[in-house]
């Protein structure tokens, strides 16, 4: 059995997933092609073999018998019935097919949207094959992505620094634009006051910071499911922060407590930085330790509260440039 780990991005999740599927899937499969050989030519046989080893392939939404050419020769088998429409069906083109080859004997397809559940799904195959090792046809096992058994922990969030382009029409317009102040803006170092407060003494760990249209989003971890909008009222209040419990700062937050305001300082630098490339929104989590900075181009950037920090205003404007 593959080991379960917490990968440590999407895609490694994804891969560990994977494997751990291909390995409960790839034997049953193969006995069930054994069984299915020298049934090929009667549809009702195949049908009988299909439904008693269908309980061999665990959270299996349907199972299918193709022929060499990946026409449907058995009827779609679930654990509740017997769907005959598909018979005959040419399963060539469908997205799960394409990317079966002869050198690997089983296949188990990206995820694809279904055609009749309109759900993620994929779909395990297994080629038949003679004595003589002459393809002879696939069985090919339906699940929905749902129903399997996902395997490990969720994946952690890198650190590195991610940098992602917007919209090309905001880009290309992004001279003919320039910072217009807003009411957060006149009252910047009262906002940002009332928020390193609230994020160093009160239990708000995530914040997202709306510059341009007076608001910030804020996380709370005694409420984490639900976020609290505020607005540029209450942003200019003291008395905001006593709306929130006093929380002492996370032990396990990878922000520390002491850089909470010199990262909030430096939102306000690139606020301020230029008329026309300027920031437009800041993002903050103290668990992932990740800036989040949204600039009047539209690019997007990501990257370590720590990285953050080493940079000046001369590397934003030329990193700004192409945005």
């Amino acid at each position: 059995m593959p080991m379960v780990t917490t990968p440590d991005n999407i895609q490694h999740s994804i891969a560990h997933q994977r494997e751990v599927l291909v390995y409960r899937l790839a034997k049953p499969m193969e006995k069930l092609a054994d069984a299915c050989r020298k049934l090929l030519a009667s549809r009702e046989k195949l049908n009988s073999v299909l439904r008693k080893r269908l309980n061999k392939i665990q959270e299996c939404k349907y199972v299918y018998v193709l022929n060499a050419e990946k026409l449907q020769i058995s009827d779609n088998i679930s654990r509740d019935e017997t769907e005959t429409a598909d018979f005959g069906r040419d399963r060539s083109t469908c997205p799960y097919m394409l990317g079966v080859n002869n050198e690997h004997h089983f296949h188990l397809s990206q995820a694809y949207i279904s055609l009749v559940g309109q759900r993620p799904s994929i779909t395990a195959i297994q080629s038949v094959l003679g004595k003589d090792g002459k393809l002879l046809g696939f069985v090919c096992a339906d699940f929905d992505v749902r129903d399997l058994p996902l395997a490990g922990g969720i994946f952690k969030e890198p650190r590195v620094w991610r940098q992602i382009k917007g919209d090309p029409s905001i880009r290309e317009g992004v001279f003919y634009q320039t910072r217009i102040e807003s009411e957060l803006d006149r009252n910047i170092d009262t906002v940002l006051g009332v928020l390193e407060e609230i994020m160093s003494a009160h239990g708000v760990y995530h914040v997202m910071i709306h510059f341009s249209s007076n608001r910030a989003v804020i996380w709370h971890y005694d409420d984490p499911f639900r976020y609290h909008l505020l607005d540029v009222e209450s942003l200019v209040n003291l008395d905001t922060c006593m709306a929130f419990p006093r929380r002492k700062y996370p032990k396990d937050a990878v922000a520390a407590k002491e850089q909470l305001g010199a990262i909030l300082q430096g939102f306000k630098k690139l606020r301020f930085m230029d008329d026309t490339l300027y920031l437009r929104t800041g993002t903050l989590n103290i668990f992932n330790g990740v800036v989040g900075l949204t600039f009047s181009c539209d690019g997007s950037h990501y990257l370590s509260c720590e990285e953050f920090l080493d940079k000046e205003h001369a590397f934003w404007m030329s990193s700004l440039a192409p945005c």
